[in-house]
Order: structure tokens, then sequence, then C-alpha cells
């Protein structure tokens, strides 16, 4: 069902509870104040968001068109595994409005007309997640056969536009084939594609799929998540693509610009788990905006006509609760995270833990 964005966001509960509807507004605020933060913290029903740690999550991203121009919006974040929402705001164009739909894998859209000439979106948000890796539970999650997967689950077992398991079946079968089935074989995958494919920093394509990166061995997040996604795939693994925010929690910062991350997810005793073959570590604070099939299910931007991307800029980062409020300046002296050491406040001064990226 459509539905305006604005009020689906400020009457959504820190429980993630369902969207609300309304009629649509150029802007919203959902509460993120320092001070009620804190008292989010400090109430009774919240003791779980003690032991929980709090990320920043957000982009900044300016379009430019000639011409009006429809355009599909996907940077809302997803909830899922105990994580909990405390203030989220998002501030379109001048004067725009935007209509909140779901496509096919119930990712949720903002449908938009852009204006000709310059038009900025900007979405910040503050939220709790578990200081659990995302790997928990997978080496005991037993295997599905696929005469046994749920049948919407049935499709992320087949060949798409950007992941051609079909082509490389017989690769996939004679490399990974004595592997133990499920996630001793989905691992192997992972190892082999993180150690035979080199990540180069803007080095992606739009139109580069699995068969190309299997065969030119370099990419970005979003080869490794689609070459990692045919391969499993080749061997009747269901396994989607995913898009979202990656903050550096209890992880050396890599040195690169933040950016939207890439991954996979598979499918292993009745629930997905995170799959990155980029990092090939266990990881801490995941965000998910959306799946799909393949990245052409989870563009942060689709446009229907011609536009310009002229500013992009990505936030993940871990902080202390009560030291940031939504739509303040980007401050990485506030940052936790960067670092091997799972953090939860700032013991140093803030001039050195200021971690920029290059």
């Amino acid at each position: 069902m459509a539905a305006s964005l604005t009020e689906k966001i400020l009457t959504r509960s820190r429980a993630d509870q369902p969207w609300g509807e309304s009629a649509a507004l150029a802007h919203l605020n959902r509460s993120g104040t320092a001070e009620a933060i804190q008292q989010f913290v400090n109430a009774p029903a919240t003791e779980q968001i003690r032991s929980m740690l709090q990320v920043r999550v957000g982009c900044d991203l300016v379009y430019e068109t000639c011409a009006e121009t429809s355009f599909l919006l996907d940077v809302l974040p997803q909830l899922e595994g105990g994580q909990i929402m405390v203030g989220e705001q998002l501030t379109l164009g001048d004067g725009m409005t935007a209509e909140a739909i779901e496509n096919s894998h119930e990712n949720r859209l903002l449908r938009v007309l852009l204006p000709a000439g310059r038009t900025e979106f900007r979405h910040d948000a503050l939220l709790f997640t578990p200081p659990t890796y995302d790997n928990e539970g997978v080496s005991t999650a037993l295997i599905v056969p696929p005469e046994q997967l749920p049948a919407d689950v049935l499709r992320y077992t087949l060949p798409s536009r950007y992941c051609e398991s079909d082509k490389l079946v017989a690769f996939a079968w004679e490399t990974f084939g004595g592997e133990e089935a499920g996630w001793p074989r989905v691992r192997a995958i992972c190892n082999w594609v993180h150690h035979n494919i080199e990540y180069r920093f803007g080095s992606g394509q739009p139109d580069l799929s699995a068969l190309d990166v299997f065969r030119r061995r370099y990419g970005v997040c979003r080869d490794f998540a689609h070459l990692t996604i045919a391969l499993c795939r080749a061997v009747n693994i269901p396994v989607r693509y995913v898009t979202g925010h990656l903050p550096d929690i209890a992880y050396i910062d890599p040195g690169t610009a933040m950016d939207f991350h890439a991954y996979a997810e598979f499918f292993l005793g009745g629930r997905w788990f995170a799959v990155d073959a980029r990092y090939n570590v266990p990881r801490i604070g995941r965000v998910k905006i959306s799946h799909g099939l393949d990245a052409v299910d989870c563009a942060f931007g689709t446009s229907y006509g011609q536009v310009v991307l002229s500013h992009f800029e990505v936030w993940a980062y871990q902080v202390e609760p009560g030291t940031v409020e939504l739509g303040e300046p980007i401050d990485l002296s506030k940052r936790l995270d960067g670092t091997a050491e799972l953090r939860r406040h700032l013991h140093i001064k803030p001039a050195e833990t200021a971690l920029a990226r290059g």
C-alpha cells in the first residue's frame, strides 16, 4: 500500500511497530535530541538498551536535472536483529513531497518527482544495535533443501541479471562440491572470493556482472557480493543481495571514504545470515537498507530520465548516547568505532578520536 513518508517515520515506535499513514510532507523529524535520547536510555522499559551500542547513519545526496524526472529513493533503514530506532530525520528538496511505496522484495522506497534544477536529499538516523557479531548461530543452523524452502525464498536460488549462476555451475560444483553442505560450503565460497578477487577502490561499473568480475578478478563491494551470490546459487544455496550501512565497530578503519556497503545474505536454518566476502570476518552493527536478487533491486537512487549525482556523502559510525543530535553536522571527534577495541564511551580527548577517512 502506498503511504506518505513523513508520518510513517513520525509514528514508528522504538520497538519497530508498523508504520502509520497520512498526507505527504516535505520534511520529517522524529525525536533525536540528546535530551530525548538520554531519557530513552534511562526509561525503565528500556533496560536492554543499556547493553546496546548506538550508531549514527545517513547520507546527503544532491541530484541535478534539466527537466522534471520521476525518481525512486531507497535510503530508509530496515531494523533487524533487535535493533531499535531512536530518531530519524529526512529532508527532501524545497517544497517536495514523497510517496512511500514497497517493491516486490518489501523494501521501502520513496517515489518523488524531481523538478528541473538542483534537489537535495538528506537522511540522518540514530539507532541502537546489539553488540553481537552477524554470524551468531550460523555454525549450528541446519541446511534447508530446495524442496523444503519457503516459496518466497526459492527465487533467491535462481540466476538474475547481475548474478549469472547458470554460467558458473561447472566451476562452482568442481571447486566447492566437496565441501559439507550448509555453512561450510558458504564459508568456502566466501573465502575463495575474498582471496581471489582484488578489492580496488573506485573500480566499480554499473554494468559489471558476477561473470565479468570472475574473469577480471578485481572489483568493489558490489562485485564481491554479486560473485558470492552467483557461486552460492550455482550450488543451490539461496542467497540475496543486500545494501546498507556498515560502521567499523571493533574493526580498524580501512581508510576509505564512508559509503553504502553491499554484501549478501544466505538462508540457513529458517533465517538469513550475512556473508561478506569483501571483509571476510564477522562484523557488528550492520544496518540494512534493502535486499533483492541483485543490485537492480537495491539502488539508492533510480531515475526515469537523465540526472547527475553532483554530491554524495554517507556516514555510519558508533557514537556515545546523548552526545549527538539528529541533523547536526557530522563530527568524527565523537566517533567511537574505527579501532579493534569495542568501545562504549569517549574515554580519550575528542581531538585524539577524530578519525577522518581519506
